[in-house]
C-alpha cells in the first residue's frame, strides 16, 4: 500500500508485569503501566506518543547474581517519548524526541527516519539516525557523576517477494562513548568505548488455506566487548473466530561471553568477588548479562477486536537460561538458572 497518514487515531493502555528468579531466590519484580496516543493532523501529518512508568522492586543481584538479604532495592522510572510524522508521495520522514529518568540515571534522545517505496509500493527503503546523551549516577557512591553519549544508526529494505511474502533485512550500528561500567556490581571496569552492531533478517508468509501468518526471525548481533548472540524467532498468527486471534511464539538464543567476563573462580589471596590477578587486569566484570549462555522464550497471545474501534490483547511470555543450552561452544560454568516471566495486557480505542 502506498504510504499515506493514518485515517484514524488512536488511544492504547498498557499493563505489563516482569519477575526474575533463580533457585531459592526472588529477584527483580516490574510493574510497567503505559500509555500509547496517535493522533492524525491533518492528510500528511500525524503525531504520535507514549508514556510509561516503571515500578522496581526486589532483591539486588550482585556478582554472578548471588544476592544478598541486605541488597533489597525500589526504584521508579518515568519515560516518554514523542514523534513527528510528515507523509509525502511514496515517502515519509519523521522527527522524535525521547526521554527517560530514574533517581540515578537520564537519559534523553533525539532521532530522525526516512522511509520511501518504489512505483509499484512492493518495496521500502528505510534510514534512522538517533542521538541519545545519558547522565550516570549510583546510590552506592553519590560522587559518580559519569556520562554516555551514543550515536545509532539503522537502514533497511522491505520486499513483497509474493502475494503471500514478505521479506525485510535490517541493519544496525551503535557507537557509544563514556561509562559503561555497573555502578551496583562491585569489582566492574568495562571499557569506556562500546560497538554494537546487528543484522535482522525478517520472513512473513501468509498460508491462504487456514487464513494463518507464519513470522520468522534470525538476528545477529556483535559488539566490541567480545559477545555475539544469534536469535531466531517464530510466531503463527492464526484467527480462530471472529475478532479473535492466537498467536503462539518460540525464541532461542545463543550468546559468547565478552571478553572480560570472568567465571566464578575467584582470586586466590582476596578471594570473593574479585577475579583472578586482580590489579593487574583493565577490565573485568562478573555480569551474567555478558557471558556464555543459551536461552528459550516461548509465548501466547490473545487478540480480541470487540468492534471497530475496540481491541483487547492478553500476552504472557516465559524466559529460561542456561549455560549447557548454549549452541557454538561451551557455556559459561558456575552459573545458576536463570528464568524471567512477563505478562501484558491491554485495551486500545481507535477514533
Amino acid at each position: 500500500m502506498a504510504e499515506i497518514a493514518p485515517e484514524q487515531g488512536m488511544v492504547a493502555l498498557k499493563l505489563s508485569n516482569y519477575r526474575d528468579w533463580q533457585p531459592g531466590l526472588d529477584r527483580v519484580k516490574v510493574d510497567a503501566p503505559s500509555l500509547y496516543v496517535l493522533a492524525p493532523l491533518d492528510a500528511h501529518w500525524s503525531l504520535e506518543g507514549s508514556a510509561v512508568n516503571d515500578a522496581v522492586s526486589g532483591a539486588s543481584p550482585r556478582f554472578h547474581s548471588a544476592v544478598s538479604g541486605a541488597s533489597k532495592m525500589d526504584d521508579s522510572r518515568t519515560a516518554g517519548d514523542l514523534k513527528l510524522t510528515h507523509y509525502a508521495e511514496r515517502q515519509a520522514w519523521s522527527v522524535g524526541v525521547a526521554s527517560s529518568g530514574e533517581h540515578d540515571y537520564r537519559s534523553n534522545t533525539l532521532s530522525g527516519e526516512w522511509r520511501v517505496a518504489s512505483e509499484d509500493n512492493n518495496r521500502t527503503w528505510n534510514l534512522g539516525l538517533a542521538y541519545s546523551d545519558d547522565a550516570i549516577g549510583s546510590t552506592n557512591d553519590p560522587t559518580l557523576d559519569e556520562h554516555r553519549r551514543t550515536w545509532q544508526f539503522a537502514a533497511g529494505v522491505t520486499q513483497a517477494w509474493s502475494p503471500v511474502d514478505l521479506v525485510q533485512l535490517n541493519l544496525g550500528a551503535s557507537i557509544g562513548r563514556g561509562h559503561f561500567s555497573d555502578p551496583y556490581k562491585f569489582p566492574d571496569a568495562r571499557p569506556r568505548e562500546r560497538e554494537q552492531y546487528t543484522a535482522l533478517l525478517r520472513w512473513n508468509h501468509h498460508v491462504e488455506a487456514l487464513q494463518a501468518t507464519l513470522r520468522t526471525s534470525w538476528r545477529l548481533y556483535d559488539d566490541s566487548y567480545g559477545v555475539r548472540a544469534h536469535t531466531l524467532d517464530a510466531a503463527w498468527v492464526q484467527p480462530v473466530a471472529p475478532g479473535w486471534t492466537l498467536t503462539p511464539m518460540l525464541r532461542y538464543t545463543t550468546q559468547r561471553a565478552a571478553r572480560f567476563y570472568y567465571d566464578p573462580v575467584y582470586d586466590p589471596v582476596l578471594g570473593a568477588p574479585f577475579p583472578p590477578g586482580f590489579g593487574n587486569r583493565p577490565y573485568y566484570s562478573a555480569d551474567q548479562r555478558l557471558s556464555a549462555f543459551g536461552a528459550a522464550t516461548a509465548g501466547l497471545r490473545v487478540d480480541w477486536a470487540i468492534d471497530s474501534q475496540w481491541k483487547l490483547d492478553l500476552a504472557y511470555e516465559r524466559y529460561e537460561q542456561r549455560a549447557a543450552w548454549r549452541v557454538g561452544g561451551d557455556g559459561s560454568p558456575g552459573l545458576a538458572p536463570f528464568s524471567a516471566r512477563w505478562w501484558q495486557l491491554g485495551v486500545s480505542r481507535s477514533f
